[in-house]
């Protein structure tokens, strides 16, 4: 009940009581608050109830067997729906048990992930396609994003598969057995992308792909390359001969842990998390079991659409990862975690929007957290940054068990206003970035120089960090910042900015541009192979891009096979890196190239 002090007027104390009376009345009404106080308060601690891990995984998970009856129609259902809904809120994740599936043709749309449930990709056979292709977009494969396919083997119908996607489009721990063809029917334009622990039994045609990066598989050929085909730890990997064929080609991987996945243990789900390995070459699965261990799912909170962070977050503080179901999903307050070795998995490119100008997600300076399979989409209001693995000023050494990024990706724009100023800043050290796509969206809604303004892209603060597949694009400054010792980059792809209006906008002090990759001048060592920065300066044409790439010139300093471009003539590169690297120039889209630096 309300309480009053008395009136503090000098009316209201004609014929006061005595300031011991006063005393005694104070007293009294002390007494009688804290009762009242008391009267709401319960008689012992409250806890709220316990967060249940594990059950079932929602609508939008679709498990089959091999005797669920009219697979085909499921998947062809699903397709129609997401095959060009580029910014749609469909989110949808098939499985597959373990056995065989025989005449099926799994075709992808966007936000649609397909993956086995075994052990191997080998415990799941299916005679038939995994296909994405580009007849949405008449041909065009450049905008074939956000979705993935796993832990599946392939027996393909007419011999190769066709996988014809760009960016944000994993193919990981797949057997085909047969061939891969990364074009599309006609082969259209296409800009990807990234395989990782697959085998290919035939030969790989990327054909029109402009990039590729593959990472610790095995392929029996590689027939071509456009601009910049990188491969490290790959059996079968065509000789180093960069830059004609562009080719790079590293023996191993130093460091790589795959990503985690979910798998069936007799009925019941759980998620392996593979182990760490050093100086990788070739799949984790090829010779039995892979090394690593299995997650019971009554270990995660199995988030579905509606959670809200308050219990996002009390289930990472009780001790549960995280195992988010396909949707969509708004944040009021930073997903905050705090615990090694936390494994935070989504399906189906579960998306996370920050509501509010909050960070999506933080991570603290511990060991071993792994981060995977979901996309983080700007909110309206601008956040400083959108993910944070650590701290600033993180100094843990993680090198025995480092976090892992994987297939997290990032976008600013396109499905509606976002801003953010710097999307992913990684703090601690030893960090392994393994595919990557932090996107300020150039086309959809939302998009404009100042409307989805961004930046930056990656920020590295943390020492020994470890990128594979790094895919930045359109930030209004730099792409990527690099403070920490000792980073290194195995395959970069970048395009600059479209839509920056006139030089003005994109001056830099004295320099026409900010490179799309800087390496700090307070950097020691740093080192990076097969890198490729492209400009298309559509809005002014005439703009002047200085280089594509700044680093101090030092001996611990190192890059190889840089490459800048100009699309058909928008906009030009004086230079590849810092004032090194001939200009490109004309219309012809010829790559300007420095094959090592310095």
């Amino acid at each position: 009940m309300p309480v009053h002090a008395p009136p503090t007027g000098s009316a209201a104390f004609r014929g006061a009581p005595s300031p011991s009376r006063r005393r005694t009345l104070a007293a009294t009404l002390a007494a009688t608050l804290a009762a009242t106080l008391l009267a709401f308060v319960p008689s012992g601690p409250a806890h709220a109830d316990p967060i249940e891990g594990g059950g079932d995984l929602g609508p939008n998970v679709i498990v089959f067997d091999p005797s669920t009856p009219n697979i085909q129609g499921r998947l062809d259902e699903v397709f129609k729906q997401q095959e060009s809904a580029q910014f749609g809120s469909g989110r949808y994740q098939f499985l597959f048990k373990p056995g065989t599936y025989n005449g099926l043709n799994a075709q992808l749309g966007f936000y649609t992930s397909v993956s086995g449930l075994g052990l191997s990709p080998d415990d799941v056979s299916i005679n038939g396609d995994v296909t994405v292709d580009a007849g949405w977009f008449n041909g065009n494969a450049t905008q074939n994003f956000w979705r993935s396919a796993e832990n599946l083997s392939l027996n393909p119908v007419n011999g190769t598969n066709r996988w014809a996607v760009s960016q944000a489009a994993p193919f990981r721990r797949m057997h085909v057995k047969g061939g891969l063809n990364l074009a599309p029917d006609g082969y259209g334009w296409a800009s990807g992308g990234y395989i990782a622990d697959s085998k290919i039994d035939g030969s790989v045609g990327p054909y029109s792909q402009q990039q590729w990066y593959t990472r610790d598989s095995q392929v029996g050929g590689w027939q071509n390359a456009v601009w910049n085909m990188t491969f490290s730890g790959v059996e079968g990997a065509p000789a180093q001969s960069f830059p004609d064929p562009p080719y790079t080609t590293l023996e191993t991987t130093p460091i790589s842990r795959e990503k985690p996945f979910l798998h069936l243990d007799g009925d019941a789900y759980k998620v392996f998390v593979p182990e760490k390995r050093t100086n990788a070459r070739g799949v984790t699965w090829d010779s039995g079991a892979p090394a690593g261990s299995s997650i019971d799912l009554d270990q995660f909170y199995v988030v579905k659409p509606g959670a809200t962070a308050q219990t996002i977050n009390a289930a990472l503080d009780q001790g549960l990862n995280l195992l988010f179901t396909p949707g969509v999903y708004h944040v009021d307050e930073t997903i905050e975690v705090n615990r090694a070795n936390t494994v935070v998995l989504g399906l189906g490119l579960a998306t996370i929007i920050p509501d509010n100008g909050v960070t999506a997600m933080k991570v603290a300076d511990v060991d071993g957290v792994k981060l995977a399979g979901f996309l983080i989409d700007a909110g309206p209001v601008n956040s400083e940054t959108l993910l944070e693995v650590g701290p600033e000023g993180s100094s843990a050494d993680h090198s025995a068990n480092p976090t892992t990024v994987q297939d997290v990706f990032i976008r600013i724009g396109g499905a509606g206003p976002g801003k953010a100023t710097t999307s992913m800043v990684v703090n601690s050290d030893d960090t392994i970035i393994d595919h990557t796509w932090v996107w300020r969206a150039d086309h959809g809604d939302g998009v404009g120089w100042e409307t989805n303004r961004a930046d930056f892209g990656v920020r590295v603060n943390g020492d020994d960090v470890l990128a594979t597949g790094l895919f930045v694009e359109h930030f209004n400054k730099y792409d990527v910042e690099w403070y920490g010792e000792r980073g290194r980059t195995i395959f970069f792809q970048n395009e600059k900015a479209y839509d920056a209006p006139n030089q003005a906008a994109i001056q830099n002090g004295d320099t026409k541009g900010y490179a799309a990759y800087r390496v700090d001048d307070s950097v020691e060592q740093h080192e990076g192979w097969g890198m490729g920065s492209y400009c298309y300066y559509n809005v002014d044409p005439t703009i002047q891009q200085h280089n594509g790439f700044q680093a101090p010139v030092k001996p611990g300093v190192r890059f190889h096979h840089l490459l800048v471009v100009s699309l058909g003539g928008q906009g030009q590169y004086e230079r590849v890196i810092n004032d090194t690297g001939e200009p490109t120039s004309g219309t012809s889209t010829i790559p300007s190239v420095v094959v090592q630096f310095p």
